[in-house]
């Protein structure tokens, strides 16, 4: 049974790049970048070895600690991104509990991540090559590495699946979780910057976290190259026992994923008609209601944009708060941030889209609904984030230039996004799916669509963008208020020219669009 779940995975993988063919390219890609990474780890394995024994295994138990923590992470992350592994799709079938865990962790690792993984995990015995002991203990260190990754991984994911069932816990899991690795990199950097040197405190955080499962499989090379052979055996045995533990608890938690239904948590209580009882009865009214009820209940737009008030932690962390100069270009970062989000609002609608054909609604009405719901959201944030940055500065004779600037670009950027998502249509996450769920074919198209839209807007808003500089680096007033003039009239002009254009292509190719987006299922 074991073999035959590995073929299910393996023969699913092969079909689906016969459905697209970008799905192949994005593979190749991805098998690609996969291998640069474990070639990156062997090299980085071999300089390790001509650093002290115990430098070597404290790099190893930090970054293999790393590693098994990502792979803890990712049900929260991939909800919705494959579910070829999915328990519940095996509930008709009398499987033996314990080859089902097997074959299920086996084909968990049939892919290019646990690939790789593997790869780079037994590459790291490069740093142990004049040490034959050290590097058969690096070997076996790195397949119970990979072990706890792949039972830990599927261990979380079976004991979250019914809250990830729960669309809030879902939102709360994307910025609980994405936000700080967002802004890792950063707060890294400048944490190593303090620092005195690496030196100083790796060894102790690999020490901590060699009696951790995170760490331990990764300090069995070191503690038998340094001659600890007890300390290596202490780690092994605390390694199996992890496995065992999650094992168990893996293996309740899919019998009560096989044998209860899932739950979608508490269902709220509706009064009223929420957005419409608020918005006129018009059809730009209409859809503006129905849009922002998908701004509040929809992850895949919240999601979007809840990293946005976060953004102006990199500026903080390097440049401080007080007198921080860089923080005036918040406002028209976020603006251009805010008013894409809606440049694949279109295809977000999928078949829903049949409303708006068969209803004979104006084009017009449809990208000013939409734009009207993006605005009651971006507004008030880009206008606080805007004033913050100048408050944060304390030169108020900027108000206006920022203002005028974050206004502008948020007015460019749905401008753009009004025409873009009526004539670039590409496959996005379908209602119901994660925020990070990768449609087939949709990653090159994705990737188009995102330069295309930076390069029309960088254009539209380059007259705006000019005039701020020269307003920010000379200090006049008229620079300011020119500023204001110009980011309000462009911003308008684009505005409406977008809702107009953008109107006229769904008045002209309404059913096909339907037609299109129909085809992605």
């Amino acid at each position: 049974m074991v073999a035959v779940l590995l073929r299910l995975k393996v023969t699913l993988i092969l079909n689906g790049f016969r459905r697209s063919v970008w799905q192949t390219i994005g593979f190749v890609l991805a098998a690609l970048y996969a291998l640069s990474v474990v070639v990156m780890v062997a090299a980085a394995s071999v300089g390790l070895s001509f650093l002290p024994d115990d430098e070597a295994r404290a790099w190893q138990v930090v970054c293999g600690s790393l590693v098994v923590l990502g792979w803890w992470l990712l049900p929260l992350l991939a909800y919705g991104l494959d579910a070829t592994l999915d328990p519940r799709r095996f509930q008709q079938y009398a499987i033996p509990r314990r080859e089902l865990l097997i074959g299920l962790a086996l084909a968990g690792l049939a892919g290019v991540p646990g690939i790789a993984t593997l790869l780079s995990g037994l590459a790291t015995g490069l740093t142990w090559w004049d040490a034959p002991l050290a590097l058969l203990g690096a070997l076996v260190g790195a397949v119970l590495g990979v072990a706890v990754c792949a039972v830990g991984s599927r261990m979380l994911a079976a004991v979250v699946a019914p809250l990830l069932d729960w669309r809030r816990f879902r939102e709360v899991a994307v910025v609980v979780v994405v936000v700080p690795i967002i802004m890792l990199a950063p707060l890294l950097g400048q944490v190593l910057d303090d620092v005195s040197g690496v030196d100083d405190w790796l060894p102790g955080v690999a020490d901590v976290l060699a009696w951790t499962p995170l760490g331990a499989p990764w300090s069995i090379a070191g503690d038998i190259a340094g001659g600890s052979w007890l300390l290596a055996l202490a780690r092994i045995a605390l390694t199996l026992a992890t496995l065992a533990l999650m094992l168990l608890v893996w293996g309740a938690a899919l019998a009560r994923t096989l044998e209860r239904p899932p739950s979608r948590g508490p269902v709220a209580q509706a009064h009223g008609y929420g957005w419409f009882d608020r918005l006129p009865a018009t059809g730009a009214g209409a859809i503006a209601a129905r849009c922002l009820t998908y701004w509040q209940r929809d992850p895949r737009y919240a999601g979007s944009i809840a990293f946005v008030p976060f953004i102006p932690v990199p500026f903080i962390v390097f440049g401080g708060l007080e007198g921080n100069e860089s923080l005036l270009w918040l406002g028209p970062i976020i603006a251009y941030i805010m008013g894409f989000a809606i440049s694949a609002d279109l295809a977000y609608d999928y078949t829903a889209f049949w409303l708006h054909v068969v209803s004979g609604v104006r084009g017009a009405a449809d990208r000013a609904g939409r734009v009207i719901a993006l605005l009651v959201v971006a507004l008030p944030l880009v206008t606080l984030l805007a004033v913050g940055g100048v408050w944060a500065v304390g030169d108020w004779g900027t108000l206006p230039a920022v203002l005028g600037a974050s206004l502008g670009v948020l007015l460019v950027s749905a401008g753009a996004s009004s025409v873009l998502s009526a004539t670039y249509l590409y496959p996005v996450q379908k209602p119901g799916e994660g925020l990070f769920a990768q449609p087939q074919g949709g990653t090159t198209a994705i990737l188009i669509g995102q330069t295309l839209g930076i390069v029309v807007v960088a254009v539209l808003s380059a007259p705006t963008l000019v005039v701020f500089a020269v307003s920010l680096a000379t200090g006049a007033t008229w620079a300011a208020i020119l500023t204001a003039v110009v980011g309000l009239v462009s911003g308008a002009v684009a505005l409406v020219v977008g809702i107009r254009k953008g109107g006229a292509v769904i008045d002209r190719r309404g059913p096909d669009l339907l037609q299109r987006m129909a085809a992605w299922s």
